[in-house]
């Protein structure tokens, strides 16, 4: 039973290296885990290796929890011995985590050993150089996003002293359209007329009081 070392890159950030060494006959599903052991993502992630090319074109998919979509199509990482699709001295997976939220990662095989270590527990960690980058859940609230909401419930706040409810606006609007109002304009009206009239009141009393005088 031979060793294989892996060595594990993230296609995006190539300062984050692991090497895990793996027995020939542990399962996908065992290297899925020891990668995420050394990253501290969780495991328990929709996740597919895919048999690749020197120019890392993807080939066949070992899944791991797959979609209804797929599950017919593809091979299980539990039922996938690593010997089984070793076809190269320096074979390379090209491996997706986590579909939801993905990192790529590109997998290539650097050495065979013959002989195990009776004294080391597969898989192992034989290199951890770089810190994975974080992942942000879905539903995770950032920095930013929070001050935005406490500057919008402090503007509601600010609103509320004021008795304002926004429902208001549209009452208003209606009882403008309903002629509600009316009654108040007209009232403005005949307070401008009744000022006019007045001027003009004066002026008859005027010229009545010339043709007395005459």
């Amino acid at each position: 039973m031979a060793i294989y070392k892996f060595r594990i890159t993230f296609e995006d950030f190539d300062d984050v290296v692991r090497e895990i060494d793996i027995k020939s006959n542990q399962t996908f599903e065992d290297l899925h885990k020891a990668i995420h052991k050394s990253t501290g993502y969780n495991a328990e992630k929709s996740s597919s290796f895919y048999v690749s090319t020197d120019n890392w074109l993807k080939g066949d998919e070992i899944a791991y929890l797959p979609n209804e979509r797929k599950k017919d199509r593809v091979v299980l990482m539990e039922n996938s011995k690593l010997s089984g699709f070793i076809e190269d001295p320096h074979q390379k997976f090209y491996y997706i985590y986590n579909f939801d939220r993905p990192f790529d990662f590109h997998v290539e095989l650097v050495k065979i050993v013959l002989d195990p270590d009776p004294n080391i527990e597969y898989p192992f960690l034989a290199k951890s150089s770089g810190e994975a980058p974080k992942i942000f859940e879905k539903n995770a609230v950032s920095i930013d996003d929070a001050e935005n909401s406490a500057v919008a419930v402090g503007e509601f706040d600010f609103l509320n002293e004021l008795n304002f409810v926004p429902e208001d606006t549209d009452e208003l609007e209606a009882m403008g359209e309903m002629g509600i109002n009316e009654k108040e304009r007209d009232d403005d009206e005949e307070s401008e007329d009744d000022e006019f009239g007045d001027e003009f009141s004066d002026n008859d009393n005027f010229e009545d009081d010339t043709k007395d005088d005459y």
